[in-house]
């Protein structure tokens, strides 16, 4: 039941920081940038309907479609938050925030891709256009991705003939901002270094450096080098960020010609990371 109660009040969360991008940022500057709420924008400049009956109107079709096409587990699944988004749109008061358009742009993507991605992180959703990349799927094998873009440039296109080419611009700005930053969400926040060290002559002097001076774990790897085959260890550790300019120093301190490979990597858990043992 908790578990419940908590999957509900993310779901909610999520879809809240929706329609704040929807009515307090994109939609006064009108980018329709794709979903449902693209199209509901689109609709109220034209017919004058508020954008949330239109939102709720576009949903019931895509549950109806996902109940045919994709059975009643998907059903079930979008049924919340279809609801919950034509309702969170109606409640937020749809203000302009700022007079800025860029700024609205960029601000309003943030907060609608961190909507998402918690969306996406619960297995859940708001329903609309992520419907009919499911039936694309399904029936004809087409990914989901390029269906999803292909609903949205749909949308976009529709914003060139309603509202002109700068809110065309626009609107491709945000699905390119949004994008961006679901990927990193979703790539994970706990990014940090992987420094890879190899010193021909100085290795064990760097590995004791590093534990005395940093006091990270680190992996030895037998090596061989491809041009003279000679056997060598190579040390990989996986350090924080500000940690990295202390490692670079004490390498180059020891051993100036060493041979360093550095690399993002994301969602680093445990030894030392995400849990920290009561002293």
């Amino acid at each position: 039941m908790k578990k419940e109660v908590q999957h509900f009040g993310l779901m909610l969360l999520a879809i809240l920081i929706l329609a704040v991008s929807v009515n307090m940022f994109l939609g006064p500057h009108h980018i329709a940038a794709g979903g449902v709420s693209g199209i509901g924008i689109l609709l109220e400049s034209l017919i004058g309907m508020n954008r949330a009956w239109v939102v709720m109107i576009l949903n019931g079709l895509m549950l109806v479609l996902a109940a045919i096409f994709l059975g009643k587990t998907v059903f079930l699944r979008t049924l919340l938050g279809s609801i919950l988004f034509p309702l969170s749109l109606r409640i937020v008061p749809q203000v302009m925030l700022t007079q800025d358009r860029l700024l609205s742009v960029i601000m309003g993507s943030v907060i609608f891709a961190a909507g998402v991605a918690i969306l996406y992180r619960i297995q859940s959703s708001s329903g609309g256009t992520t419907i009919p990349p499911l039936i694309l799927k399904k029936y004809f094998n087409i990914n989901t991705s390029i269906g999803l873009l292909f609903t949205d440039m749909l949308i976009v296109f529709m914003s060139l003939y309603v509202f002109g080419f700068e809110e065309f611009l626009f609107a491709i700005l945000s699905i390119g901002i949004t994008s961006l930053v679901m990927n990193y969400i979703e790539t994970g926040l706990k990014r940090r270094k992987a420094v890879m060290i190899l010193s021909l002559t100085h290795s064990e002097a760097i590995r004791a450096k590093l534990l005395e001076e940093v006091d990270r774990g680190m992996t030895l790897f037998d090596v061989r080098g491809g041009k003279n085959q000679t056997s060598q260890n190579m040390i990989l550790t996986v350090i924080k960020r500000q940690e990295y300019p202390k490692v670079l120093e004490i390498i180059e301190t020891i051993d100036p010609k060493c041979f360093v490979i550095v690399y993002e990597v994301s969602e680093v858990h445990g030894l030392g990371f995400t849990y920290q043992p009561i002293q």
